[in-house]
């Protein structure tokens, strides 16, 4: 089996260096990330310059763009054989509920999706990458399990693991989405030169976080395993707005 690996913390994170690690056993694995750390990129694509692919020493290439753009140019031009899986982390910080819409983890994991490969992206729930090698474990388990029922049917899978011992884990849950609060207010500040400057706040507390959401389940030291669908008709709203056209 073929896994492309990425990420949004950079190729040089604990993260990505744990994640590649545990696929190794079983998977010949291909390293592409950032060059730097691009988390919050979403699904951004970098379409005003070209972009160069370097490999750094243990092996793993790295790109000056974004965690899109290094699963898209490793699919379309970089690899010699095309993936079978993309993988995605392991993010220093969890990727749920909307922070999903912002996350360059799940990008990545997405746009190999996109292009017709399954994915997964892995987040650990507490920055500070407490507990690394419990939850690499836990994601190369994951991997090894899934990859075939995968192959079968392309998904796209955000899994979020808690920042625990491999012990103390009660579990892998099928989870939705949970919503968040509101982020917090910018944080305003002065440049050195006496500009108004802004900072973007932390992301605001768990809003929606019941039972069944993802929230939940890490909170309650389960590994929540959300599927995610690309999809972003709102059918609820065809209805309505067809009928006020109409009007």
């Amino acid at each position: 089996m073929r896994i492309l690996v990425s990420n949004d913390d950079g190729y040089f994170s604990p993260g990505i260096e744990a994640l590649a690690r545990a696929l190794r056993p079983f998977a010949e694995v291909t390293v592409v990330a950032p060059e730097r750390d691009r988390s919050g990129a979403s699904n951004s694509l970098t379409l005003d310059r070209p972009l160069s692919v370097r490999t750094a020493a243990n092996g793993f290439h790295y790109l000056n763009g974004t965690p899109t753009d290094c699963v898209h140019i490793a699919i379309t031009g970089l690899l010699e054989h095309r993936p079978d899986l993309v993988v995605s982390g392991i993010n220093d910080g969890a990727n749920m509920g909307d922070d999903t819409i912002y996350s360059g983890t799940v990008a990545a994991a997405m746009e190999g999706f996109l292009l017709g490969v399954p994915a997964i992206a892995f987040s650990l729930a507490q920055k500070g990458y407490g507990h690394l090698e419990d939850a690499a474990r836990i994601a190369g388990d994951l991997v090894r399990k899934l990859a075939p029922r995968l192959a079968e049917q392309p998904m796209l899978l955000n899994v979020n693991m808690p920042c625990v011992d491999h012990a103390s884990v009660q579990g892998i849950m099928v989870t939705r989405l949970g919503k968040r609060h509101f982020a917090e207010p910018v944080i305003k500040a002065k440049s050195p030169r006496g500009d108004t400057v802004y900072w973007i706040g932390p992301a605001g507390s768990a809003k929606e976080a019941g039972p069944g959401t993802d929230f939940h389940a890490v909170s309650q030291r389960w590994v929540s395993v959300t599927p995610l669908d690309i999809d972003l008709t709102g059918d609820h709203w065809m209805d309505p707005v067809g009928g006020w056209l109409a009007s």
